[in-house]
C-alpha cells in the first residue's frame, strides 16, 4: 500500500532523531574518554571534508604544527577554520589556505599572509573579521555553554553596522595592495561583494551601547601544549599558551599535540583539566619557527636588532613624545610598529608595565642571541624578554584585562582619526585589508586612555586628521590624544580638537595646509616636548 506524505514525514522524522540521538551518544561517549595515540597522525584520525576547526597559536607561537601538517596530508578541504591569525604562506594555517583547503577564514588579523589577502580580495577565499577579544570571548563562552553576549567592542562600527565583505566575487588576477591610502570610491561595487557580514544587535547598559555576539564552537580543536600527563591533563609554556586553552574547551572533539609526556602533573599547576582533552600525542618534530627574528644589540657583537629600516627623524620625534605620556605605575598597552617605539623612551625613574594581548603582562626588550625563546613573543610577534614578576594567561585573560578597563593607558596607529576621535585604522576596501585585531577592544575600554601616534600625512600625501573618516571605523569618539610629527591635539568627543603643541620648525599655516578639518589653538601652545638627551634603548 502506498505511504500517505503524512506517514513518509513521519518515518523520515523517526530516522532523523535517532541518527541525532545516536550522534548525541557517541559524543557523549567520546567526551568522557581522553585517549593517548602514539603520533599526531593517529590522534587526528579521519577530519571529514566541510568541518568546522579551531586552530591554536597566535600568529607562529604556539601553533600545532605537527597536527597541521596531518591535516594538510590527510586532503581534507572545504574547511572553516578559526584561528586569530593564519601566520605566514608557507607555515602552518597558511600551507592551508596555500593549499586552497580552507573555504571560509574566521580571525581577527591577517596582516603577514599575503597569500591569504590576495585571495580573499579576489574572492577565492570567505574571510570573517572579529575583534581579537571578541573572538576570544565567543569561544570562551561556546566552551562554557554561553549561547552569547553583550561587550562595547565594535559599537557604531561595521560590526554592529553590518556590510564587511566576507566573500567578494571571483575574479581573475591581483588586486594592488598597500600600506597606506586614501579611501577608493566604490571599491566594494567595483569589486563585487558576494556575501557581507550579517549587523548586531545592540542594547543600552547605562549611557553606554552593546552589540550581541554570538558564541563560537567548532567540531575539532587543534591545539598545542607543552606537557601533559599520562590522564590528558596539560600544561602550556609563556606566551604559546594565547588561544589554545579556550579553544580546547570549545569543540565536540578536543585534539592536543605536546612536547612532553610526564607521569603525573601536581594537581596546582594544571593549566586545562584532562576533561576538555579527547585525543593527546606527543608531536613529532617542532620547528618553532620565528616570526620575527628581533635580537638586542650588544657590546660584545656586531648583532643588532633587525627591523625594516632605522627610525627616520619624525617616527623618533612622534615616539619621544609620546614617552612623555607615561606616568609612574601605569599598566599600558602599545600596538604594533610605531606605537611600541614609545617603550625605548620611557623617561628616566618612571616604571610601567607593559600588558601584551597575547597573554602577558610586564614585558620587558628583545633577548640577546643567547637568550632566545620562539614561545616568547610579544603582540608584533617579535621576541621578547619578561620583567621581573610577569605573568602569562590566556587571550581571553588579556582581554579580559583590556574591556575591564583595568589598563591605565593605550598607544594605537591609525589611518584616520576625525576631528571628534573616531578611529580607521584596519581596513582599505578593496585594496588593504589586515584586521582589527585587539584594536576595537582596547578603543572601547573604559577608563583607558587612547592615544593615537602616526605620520600627519600619509605617504601619498594626504591627510589622515579629517573631518570625518571615510574609511571603516575602528572605534566611534575613542581618541583623547593625537600625536604626530607635526604636533599634539587633545580631542574632545563633542567640541573637537585643539592643538596643544607644535613641533619645532611648523608653522601654523603649514599644519592647517595639511589637516582639513577645524580646530582650536590653545592660548598655552608651546613647542613639542621632547624626551632630551636620551638614545633609545638597544
Amino acid at each position: 500500500m502506498e505511504l500517505s506524505v503524512q506517514n513518509v514525514l513521519f518515518k523520515n522524522l523517526k530516522t532523523f532523531l535517532s541518527y541525532k540521538i545516536l550522534k548525541r551518544s557517541l559524543l557523549t561517549c567520546n567526551k568522557r574518554r581522553t585517549q593517548f595515540f602514539p603520533d599526531t597522525a593517529s590522534a587526528l584520525q579521519s577530519i571529514p571534508d566541510g568541518s568546522r576547526i579551531l586552530v591554536g597559536g597566535f600568529g607562529l607561537c604556539g601553533i600545532p604544527e605537527n597536527l597541521i601538517s596531518a591535516l594538510l596530508k590527510s586532503g581534507a578541504k572545504d574547511l572553516t577554520v578559526i584561528t586569530n591569525n593564519p601566520g605566514v604562506g608557507d607555515y602552518g594555517v597558511g600551507l592551508l589556505i596555500k593549499e586552497r583547503r580552507v573555504k571560509r577564514l574566521i580571525a581577527s588579523y591577517i596582516g603577514e599572509n599575503p597569500e591569504c589577502e590576495r585571495q580573499y580580495l579576489t574572492g577565492q577565499l570567505e574571510v570573517e573579521l572579529i575583534p581579537q577579544g571578541t573572538l576570544a570571548e565567543k569561544i570562551r563562552a561556546g566552551g562554557a555553554g554561553i549561547p552569547a553576549f553583550y561587550t562595547p567592542t565594535g559599537a557604531g562600527t561595521l560590526m554592529q553596522l553590518g556590510g564587511v565583505p566576507i566573500k567578494y566575487k571571483e575574479q581573475e588576477g591581483g588586486v594592488e595592495s598597500t600600506q597606506e591610502s586614501t579611501a577608493v570610491a566604490g571599491a566594494d561595487e567595483r569589486l563585487g561583494v558576494e556575501i557581507a557580514c550579517s549587523g548586531r544587535q545592540s542594547q543600552m547598559f547605562g549611557d553606554k551601547e552593546y552589540i550581541l555576539e554570538e558564541a563560537i564552537t567548532a567540531d575539532f580543536a587543534l591545539v598545542k601544549a607543552f606537557r601533559a600527563d599520562k590522564k590528558g591533563n596539560l600544561v602550556f609554556r609563556m606566551s604559546a599558551r594565547n588561544f589554545n586553552p579556550t579553544m580546547c574547551k570549545a569543540a565536540d572533539v578536543s585534539i592536543v599535540e605536546v612536547e612532553e609526556l610526564v607521569e603525573e602533573l601536581q594537581p596546582d599547576e594544571i593549566h586545562v583539566p584532562s576533561i576538555y582533552v579527547h585525543r593527546f600525542a606527543v608531536g613529532e618534530k617542532y620547528e618553532k619557527r620565528i616570526e620575527k627574528l628581533t635580537i638586542k644589540k650588544t657590546s660584545k657583537s656586531s648583532e643588532s636588532v633587525i627591523t625594516a629600516s632605522e627610525f627616520v627623524n619624525h617616527r623618533e620625534t612622534i615616539a619621544k613624545r609620546a614617552a612623555l605620556e607615561f606616568k609612574d605605575g601605569m599598566i599600558v598597552n602599545l600596538g604594533i610598529g610605531l606605537p611600541s617605539l614609545a617603550s625605548n623612551y620611557i623617561p628616566e625613574g618612571v616604571n610601567v608595565t607593559i600588558q601584551t594581548e597575547n597573554g602577558i603582562l610586564g614585558i620587558g626588550g628583545h633577548p640577546t642571541r643567547s637568550k632566545v625563546d620562539p614561545d616568547l613573543i610579544n603582540a608584533s610577534k617579535e621576541l621578547t624578554t619578561i620583567l621581573p614578576h610577569a605573568s602569562f594567561f590566556s587571550s581571553d585573560e588579556s582581554f579580559a584585562m583590556i574591556r575591564g578597563g583595568h589598563l591605565d593607558l593605550t598607544i594605537l596607529g591609525a589611518l584616520e582619526v576625525s576631528q571628534y576621535g573616531d578611529l580607521a585604522s584596519w581596513m582599505i576596501p578593496g585594496r588593504m585589508v589586515k584586521g582589527m585585531g585587539g584594536a576595537m577592544d582596547l578603543v572601547s575600554a573604559p577608563k583607558t586612555k587612547v592615544i593615537v601616534v602616526m605620520e600627519h600625512v600619509a605617504s601619498d600625501g594626504s591627510p589622515k586628521i579629517v573631518d570625518s573618516c571615510s574609511l571603516p571605523l575602528t572605534g566611534v569618539k575613542c581618541v583623547d590624544l593625537i600625536i604626530t610629527d607635526k604636533g599634539v591635539f587633545k580631542v574632545d568627543p563633542e567640541t573637537g580638537l585643539t592643538l596643544i603643541e607644535l613641533a619645532e620648525g611648523v608653522e601654523i599655516p603649514d599644519l592647517m595646509v595639511n589637516t582639513p578639518c577645524s580646530f582650536e589653538i590653545s592660548p598655552e601652545l608651546k613647542t613639542m616636548e621632547l624626551k632630551k638627551n636620551t638614545e633609545a634603548a638597544v
